[in-house]
């Protein structure tokens, strides 16, 4: 089969070119956003994955997002429907639907998305899903939540450095879950979407089976280094006021930061678990364990 697939310099496309080589023909297809562009498209297979993520710094403008996530996702989509291509994937996210999570988010769920990069991914969603689709062709809309591996360079990076200098984690009587996504369940996901003609077009949420507790994370980093975990049951309450004063005093800990610290978000995976017909194959506790272990090289 062969493939054409866009971002593949990015982490989810390094890792998913080395899933896939061996037994697919791989097309890298680097695109930006301009106006008025024709995409031609030669091969079985698109996976979009390119576009703009989460800015941290807080220096992109909101034009960089519906450009890059929405505008070329309309070019390229249309250039597929008009070409001999039979698959297209588009990698969306869980934070099209809703950046805070009461309960247990699912396909369901109305979409409500409050920053740039969730509107964004949801009006390409609208976009998809507005057309109708030729016979003979699939389309799966992707919604992964947050997506770790080896080498991957995010939150939780930041969380092993914090408890591989030993600091002790002070929020131990905050109670959250959060789901999260094993590179490699992803790259089984796609693989399965391509092989398999019975599982029909539509969006799938993508996330591991079980969530996980921001202390049952510290304790599993310390079990990477061979440590036992360092968790203070601070009062909360104690811990929010100082978070306000940190919003005051420009301090590390701050409300917005706590917050993030501490919420929770639970995705479900159990419509991409019954359209598959198998389990994934890798557990929460193991994916999480190769990216800490990958940490210490």
């Amino acid at each position: 089969m062969k493939i054409t697939i866009t971002g593949a310099s990015g982490f989810v496309g390094t890792n998913l070119i080395g899933y896939l080589k061996p037994i697919h023909e791989l097309n890298s297809l680097s695109v930006r956003y301009v106006n008025n562009q024709k995409i031609e498209i030669n091969d079985n297979v698109v996976i979009h994955l390119a576009g703009k993520a989460h800015d941290l710094k807080k220096v992109s403008v909101p034009t960089d997002y519906y450009e890059a996530n929405y505008e070329l996702t309309k070019q390229l989509f249309d250039a597929f429907l008009i070409s001999k291509a039979s698959v297209f994937i588009f990698m969306s996210t869980v934070k099209a639907v809703a950046d805070e999570v009461r309960g247990i988010l699912n396909e369901n769920t109305i979409p409500n998305p409050k920053t740039h990069y969730g509107i964004a991914k949801h009006q390409a969603e609208e976009y998809i899903l507005s057309k109708e689709i030729p016979d003979g062709k699939r389309v799966y809309i992707l919604r992964p939540c947050m997506i770790h591996g080896p080498e991957n360079k995010g939150n939780l990076n930041l969380l092993y450095g914090f408890v591989a200098k030993r600091l002790p984690w002070p929020l131990g009587t905050f109670q959250n879950e959060r789901s999260f996504l094993s590179i490699e369940n992803l790259c089984f996901v796609i693989k399965e979407l391509l092989e398999n003609e019975k599982i029909p077009s539509g969006i799938y949420q993508v996330a591991d089976n079980k969530s996980i507790s921001t202390n049952e994370l510290i304790t599993l980093i310390a079990k990477s280094l061979g440590k036992k975990s360092i968790i203070w049951n601070i009062n909360s309450s104690f811990i929010k006021k100082l978070a306000r004063t940190g919003d005051f005093f420009h301090l590390p800990l701050n409300s917005e930061r706590l917050q993030k610290l501490t919420e929770s978000y639970v995705v479900s995976n159990e419509k991409i678990i019954k359209a598959l017909g198998k389990p994934f194959p890798v557990s929460t506790d193991e994916g999480l364990m190769k990216t800490f272990e990958s940490f210490r090289n």
